[in-house]
Order: C-alpha cells, then structure tokens, then sequence
C-alpha cells in the first residue's frame, strides 16, 4: 500500500506543478542569454561535487586494502 501511494503522489507531481509553467524571472533570464550562465555554474558545480565524491571513493578503497593486508 506504501508503494501505490508513493507511485501516485510521484505521478500527481507534474500535474501539480503544471500551474507555474509561466515563470517571469525564467523568461527574462532566458531573453538576455543569463540562463545559459546559470546552467553553465550548476553543471560546474555538480562535476565538482561528483570529482569530488569519485576521488574520496578511490581513496576509502586504497585505505580498505591497506587495511586487509
């Protein structure tokens, strides 16, 4: 019953969000090419963070193999 519910409360989020499709500041940012910018940080960032999380994975490794020796 927890899965029907959840799997309809994630199929009524795109009907409920449908009503803010007209976004003011969205359609600004995006007549003067600023969105492009935003995009460009936000895509920045989250490689960093993924560099970041994929280098602390390899380096718990190396600490786990140590360890078993």
């Amino acid at each position: 019953m927890k899965k029907i519910t959840y799997l309809l409360f994630l199929l009524l989020i795109p009907i409920l969000t449908s009503a803010q499709s007209d976004i003011e500041m969205a359609d600004t940012m995006r007549s003067n090419g600023k969105i492009y910018v935003v995009v460009t940080v936000l895509s920045l960032i989250l490689a960093g963070i993924l560099i970041f999380l994929i280098s602390i994975d390899l380096r718990l490794k190396k600490m786990e193999e140590k360890k078993k020796k």
